[in-house]
């Protein structure tokens, strides 16, 4: 299989890189029939998404539809499954690759649900292409580099600012029309004050929101986003519970404004399960970081919220942090960690490298180190396997590492110099 891979890498390699994805379609023709081939690389900002295929499906395809696999699919573990693109389910086979600092992910839309067994020979060779698109991209001018990412950033912030807002208001219209205690005339007048005000949050609060100089008392800017949430919550079945933040130390105004985007996306993705009938919100800021925490009552499977990948990605562009566990039949808890750069003090440099980890990213990693799987792991530490992969992809990341056992070698060599 190694001489398949190789050769097929550099059949895919050796030419223009804008027809690159044109040469990987071809290639693995054969080995997994497709309709259409997608790539996705959050470090690009120019062609973020590229795509080839039949034209109608190639051209519907959007980023919106492939972002969240980027921060859930695994490097090293492909995904097979249905994604919404333009509307309609799709079986795709999803095979991330973190051999780029942020990562990803190439997507083959294909015709049938029928597993395949392709992913074995598909891993290695997409490893082996995004190293050499990632070799391409260091050897361009640095400026134009730091230039590209930049404008990857704000992007990603404005696209999901007027989705997240487009998404609340939808939700709270649907909110409206499907609560059996109103009555239909009720029901119409109040969707047209909701539509109505949505246009306005679009033209005004928003625009106002994105003003990211000065500061505000922390639990002023905690009830703008409480009253936001009252908002999107008062018409369905879902009781909405608040924790305030203890102090009212004034609070940068962008962490404030991250903070309030970041949690409203998170309890939007909440709402897409079944079964959720209370949702609780708070923060805590300690000066130089806001710690947010939401938490509801559902099912606990990850898996049903895979947009919450997209906010992972969106956040790590920022160098915050989300962290997410899933208990089955308990529920799903996100932990959002947002930095003050701007006033935060100089962090004081480590030379301990798993610093960076948070407690329960700690605790999967010992257990990685200890050569248990994501399985054991899982319902060792009474969360969810896909809750693990999502731990472990956060770990790659932070420990600037490529592979799990690289990760464990870290882990052992640390506790060695620490006995």
């Amino acid at each position: 299989m190694a001489d398949e891979v190789l050769a097929a890498a550099a059949q895919i390699i050796d030419g223009p890189t804008d027809e690159l994805l044109v040469r990987l379609s071809a290639a693995a023709a054969e080995l997994i029939p497709h309709r259409a081939v997608a790539q996705l690389a959050s470090q690009c900002a120019s062609t973020p998404i590229t795509t080839h295929g039949e034209p109608a499906l190639a051209k519907a395809i959007t980023g919106a539809d492939l972002a969240g696999l980027l921060g859930t699919v695994t490097a090293g573990h492909p995904w097979q499954g249905v994604v919404p693109i333009a509307g309609a389910p799709h079986p795709v086979l999803a095979v991330a690759s973190d051999r780029a600092p942020r990562g990803s992910v190439v997507v083959f839309i294909r015709s049938d649900e029928t597993p395949t067994d392709a992913a074995a020979t598909l891993q290695p060779l997409w490893d082996l292409v995004t190293a050499h698109m990632y070799q391409l991209t260091l050897e361009r001018e640095p400026g134009a580099l730091a230039q590209n990412r930049a404008v990857a950033k704000a992007r990603a912030d404005l696209a999901a600012e007027l989705g997240e807002a487009h998404a609340a208001t939808l939700a709270t219209l649907l909110g409206v029309l499907r609560n059996q205690r109103v009555d239909a005339d009720a029901a119409r007048s109040t969707a047209v004050e909701l539509a109505l005000n949505g246009l306005a949050d679009l033209r005004t609060d928003t625009r106002r929101d994105r003003v990211w100089s000065g500061e505000e008392p922390a639990g002023k800017a905690f009830e703008r986003l409480a009253d936001s949430l009252r908002a999107l919550l008062r018409h369905g079945p879902v009781d909405l519970e608040l924790d305030a933040p203890g102090n009212d130390r004034l609070i940068p105004a962008g962490v404030a404004h991250r903070a309030r985007v970041a949690v409203r996306s998170v309890v939007l993705a909440m709402l897409t399960q079944e079964h959720v009938r209370r949702i609780r919100v708070g923060w805590r800021w300690t000066g130089a970081d806001l710690q947010a925490t939401v938490r509801d009552d559902g099912p606990g499977r990850l898996e049903d919220v895979l947009d919450l990948g997209q906010l992972a990605e969106r956040l790590r562009l920022h160098e915050d942090d989300l962290d997410l566990d899933a208990v089955p039949g308990w529920g799903l808890t996100a932990r959002i960690t947002l930095h003050a750069h701007e006033t935060a003090q100089p962090r004081t440099i480590t030379p301990d490298p798993l610093a960076a980890l948070g407690t329960r990213e700690l605790e999967v990693l010992e257990r990685l180190a200890q050569g248990q799987r994501n399985r054991s792991i899982a319902d060792e530490l009474h969360i969810s396997e896909s809750t693990v992969k999502f731990h472990v992809a956060n770990i790659l990341t932070k420990l600037a590492v490529t592979s799990r056992t690289q990760a464990a070698a870290l882990y052992h060599a640390t506790a060695a110099i620490q006995v």
